[in-house]
């Protein structure tokens, strides 16, 4: 596949040069093996691992389509619809999809709850190409009378799978069939199940199934760890992994547990952001944007950002409570190692939650490395988050309000808020995993001054 490039597989040469200009020239095999057959406007059932370049393999087709037909969009009747589970993915797809747009003069609306409806209405109003939507306010949408989709020519399901674990599929159900059964249909999902295998008997004509890897082989880059622990060392083993350089997401089972997880590593000194279903779309917004920019290093986060949330560079991946079910680790960790590039995934396994572990981690088909970790000088933590940690008291406040007095902290490059995890000069890590300039360096933690307590509460 390194030998192909977008033009060999039919992209429009203005829509290559797009991708060429945001660095992006070789195609990942999901977009290799679906690319022609989209583009030649065939139904297409794409099966592809979180981050394994699904968003491009639908956008470039759809794109071309509604380029090559040329028809205008009417009000309230936009040409091609995207489904996506989440308001974050519906985000992260539409600002994929803004410079592709841009260059072939397309309009588009994202619909979305948790915020006021009007921006969306009058877009739709207006007339926009393509909405790229949430499926519980499309349908309030269309039961308003503000959306119609008899003019659709393309729909995509993206993280069909999701949809499905999340109860969405009687909404996109419905939603399907109000669009054209002639118009072209395109499926992405992780996995392809029984519920997906619903949707595709009623809905693809003649698709062409492509499956560009195991539905259970993390790439090889990604390293797998299980640390069996006491539960006295479990918010000490966080707070002295996390406060490494470099990007981490820990995932916990519930809202409340994220929250208190969150505030617990910015009381370290670990600039941390939450990411849960009990915030408002503004906060969520916020905080993802605090961890694009690198002001906050760490995302805590319910299974809410498990799919679909893309951001560069992620060293580490953190199950800080077990998931239930191995799809859940396998779409957890895929957070990082993402196109091809490493990265590490530790699970804390307390002694009541060892075999569970266990099996979850034979169901997913992943062997880790189980290591007993009995106190917090083990060379261990310091192998798998390399770099010199610098833990410092501070304000409980969350990192993107810093606050506006107390001791004065040097800032991070290129942010604005929380103090700087890394030894002057150090070299930052650049995608490939962690980078440590003396293997282990000093730690310096307030390990002993945090509650152990378990993240439970309300699932989120």
């Amino acid at each position: 596949m390194s030998s192909q490039n977008f033009a060999v597989l039919g992209v429009p040469s203005s829509l290559a040069r797009v991708l060429a200009d945001a660095g992006i020239t070789t195609p990942t095999p999901i977009q290799a093996a679906t690319l022609p057959d989209a583009l030649a406007g065939r139904d297409v059932l794409g099966r592809g691992r979180t981050g394994s370049g699904k968003t491009y393999a639908f956008l470039l087709p759809l794109v071309a389509r509604l380029s090559a037909s040329g028809l205008p969009a009417g009000p309230r009747r936009p040409r091609a619809l995207v489904l996506a589970p989440t308001r974050e993915l519906v985000g992260q797809i539409h600002e994929a999809l803004k410079p592709l747009a841009k260059s072939a003069g397309l309009t588009s609306q994202t619909v979305f709850g948790g915020v006021g409806q009007n921006p969306q209405v009058q877009g739709l109003r207006r007339g926009v190409d393509i909405v790229i939507a949430c499926p519980g306010r499309l349908e309030d949408l269309m039961g308003q009378g503000h959306c119609h989709l008899d003019a659709i020519e393309v729909t995509v399901l993206d993280e069909a799978d999701h949809m499905a674990d999340l109860g969405f599929l009687p909404g996109v159900r419905r939603i399907l069939d109000r669009t054209p059964g002639d118009s072209q249909r395109l499926l992405f999902s992780a996995t392809l199940d029984r519920a997906i295998d619903v949707l595709v008997k009623r809905y693809l004509h003649q698709p062409v199934t492509h499956e560009a890897d195991s539905a259970q082989s993390p790439v090889a880059a990604m390293e797998h760890h299980v640390l069996h622990l006491g539960r006295e060392f479990r918010v000490p083993v966080l707070i002295d992994l996390t406060s490494a350089p470099g990007r981490t997401v820990v995932f916990t089972r519930t809202k409340h547990g994220a929250k208190a997880l969150a505030r617990q590593l910015n009381r370290a000194g670990v600039p941390s952001v939450e990411l849960h279903g009990n915030l408002s779309q503004g906060a969520r917004t916020r905080n993802m944007e605090a961890f694009h920019s690198g002001r906050a290093e760490t995302l805590v986060a319910t299974d809410i950002a498990a799919r679909g949330i893309h951001v560069d560079d992620v060293a580490l991946v953190i199950h800080a409570d077990p998931p239930v079910e191995h799809k859940a680790y396998l779409h957890r960790s895929g957070r990082t190692a993402r196109a091809g590039k490493a990265g590490t995934v530790i699970t804390l396994a307390t002694d009541d939650q060892a075999g569970d572990v266990r099996r979850l981690t034979r169901a997913a088909g992943i062997k880790p490395q189980t290591t007993r970790i009995d106190s917090m000088r083990h060379p261990l933590l310091a192998e798998l988050a390399p770099g010199e940690r610098v833990s410092v008291a501070v304000s409980d406040r969350p990192v993107v309000e810093p606050p506006t007095s107390g001791p004065s902290r040097a800032r991070r490059s290129g942010g604005n808020g929380g103090p700087s995890r890394r030894r002057r000069g150090a070299p930052r890590k650049g995608g490939s995993g962690r980078t440590s300039s003396s293997g282990q360096g000093s730690t310096r933690t307030a390990s002993s001054s945090h509650s152990a307590a378990g993240f439970s509460g309300r699932r989120g």
